[in-house]
């Protein structure tokens, strides 16, 4: 979330952020927390005050008592004390409360460098890498292709769980496996701590990495716990720290998880095969360090993506993300988008942000400069995808034969045992 004091202070700023982001709506919910905050404060002066006035008052009392003089009426005068600052507590509570959540739901400052956009149209590209395949023949899309070989069946995924799921089989589920081990390999060999993280954590640590009022219709909730499936590991893996203040920065997690996502307000969109589902696997970069080292931070984080689509020569570009497309939580955000050659067009399959403190003023992260010493200020957090189960779509795309065979990138041999997928009778 914001600092408050720059709320105070400087609320222009803010202001023009919301209309860059065509966030008009929440001017309204960034006046009224200007209004509170004001009252709060005013609260807390009058509690002090009355603090005061019981202690001058008490002191007067133990003087009157010692020099044997009545003190009824001063007395009577300090019984009335607590209750008016117990009323006084209760409004303050409560307006703490208004004032917390109206800032929890404001969003990020954009970079300077984050160009105004309403739409995926008005996103900037960076760069592109490889030639797009040049077919001699109609190219077949990723699900076709999969089924044929006897690798996919959504058919009978939808028949227990629904739409937008799927069995992985034969080769291409030793693929998945291979994908993910060579992604998790490349970031331990550049000095990434790998974790697999809980797949389930609570709504308080939840709203530390996320605007729940925009996130929780993604997100899946445990009936009758408070208890969400996890969208990404960068949320547990960034949330761990929660309360914490740290001396020993930067940290670099390697995450692996499945993750879970509903997908709302997606109907209709990628409904045919693996592309935009209900779950799928990730490998996940995350970097947590002081303000002064995070915009390096996050070049290296699209740096280290970039090269491992390299790896596994797929052609891609290098967007920089609209004002629009970039998420509350952060300031700026790179996506990197693979060839599909069914489509004719770029899709996402990476996705790499810097949330500056916005995350850790949420989860109350701070960091100190050496054991023993008091908090210096809050960290910054950075996450970006390294690979997804999107990328299996790419390589089936990119790399199909005419025949109908898959071949297999050349970083991915070793780890799968095999240069090229054919039909199996399994």
């Amino acid at each position: 979330m914001l600092d408050i004091r720059l709320v105070r202070e400087n609320p222009k700023i803010i202001e023009a952020d919301l209309k860059k982001r065509f966030q008009e709506d929440k001017l309204k919910l960034l006046k009224e927390l200007i209004d509170k905050d004001k009252e709060r404060r005013e609260l807390i002066q009058q509690v002090e005050s009355l603090k005061h006035q019981r202690n001058i008052l008490t002191k007067a009392i133990a003087g009157l008592k010692a020099g044997k003089k009545p003190a009824a009426k001063k007395l009577a005068e300090v019984k009335k004390v607590p209750e008016k600052i117990r009323s006084l507590d209760e409004k303050l509570a409560k307006l703490n409360d208004e004032c917390s959540n109206a800032l929890m739901r404001l969003p990020n400052l954009l970079h300077d460098s984050v160009p105004a956009g309403k739409s995926e149209d008005d996103n900037r590209e960076i760069s592109k890498y490889g030639d797009t395949p040049d077919f001699s023949f109609e190219p077949k899309d990723h699900i076709d292709l999969a089924v044929a070989l006897n690798c996919i069946d959504v058919e009978r995924a939808a028949k227990i769980s629904g739409a937008r799921f799927y069995f992985l089989k034969n080769q291409l589920a030793l693929l998945d496996m291979a994908l993910m081990r060579c992604a998790v390999d490349f970031l331990v060999k550049r000095n990434f701590s790998f974790s697999i993280p809980p797949y389930l954590m609570r709504r308080k640590p939840y709203e530390g990495v996320v605007d729940l009022n925009d996130f929780e219709g993604v997100l899946y909730k445990i009936e009758g716990e408070d208890l969400y499936l996890i969208a990404t590991s960068e949320h547990p893996l960034t949330a761990q720290h929660m309360d914490e203040t740290l001396s020993k920065l930067p940290i670099k997690y390697a995450g692996l998880s499945t993750n879970f996502r509903k997908e709302a307000g997606a109907h209709g969109k990628d409904t045919k095969g693996i592309f935009r589902v209900h779950q799928f696997n990730k490998v996940e970069q995350i970097v947590i360090c002081r303000p002064e080292e995070s915009w390096s931070f996050h070049e290296q984080l699209i740096k280290n993506a970039e090269e491992f689509l390299q790896s596994l020569e797929l052609p891609f570009r290098k967007m920089l993300m609209c004002s629009v497309e970039t998420g509350s939580v952060a300031s700026k955000k790179y996506d990197l988008e693979a060839w599909m050659p069914a489509q004719k067009r770029f899709r996402e399959v990476v996705s790499c942000s810097n949330c500056t403190d916005y995350q850790a003023r949420r989860l109350n992260i701070k960091y100190r400069e050496k054991d023993g010493e008091a908090p210096k200020g809050f960290v910054h957090t950075l996450n970006s995808t390294l690979v997804t189960d999107r990328v299996l779509v790419a390589i089936l795309e990119n790399n199909q034969q005419r025949d109908g065979s898959i071949t297999i990138p050349k970083a991915l041999q070793p780890y799968c045992g095999f240069a090229e997928i054919k039909k199996t009778n399994l």
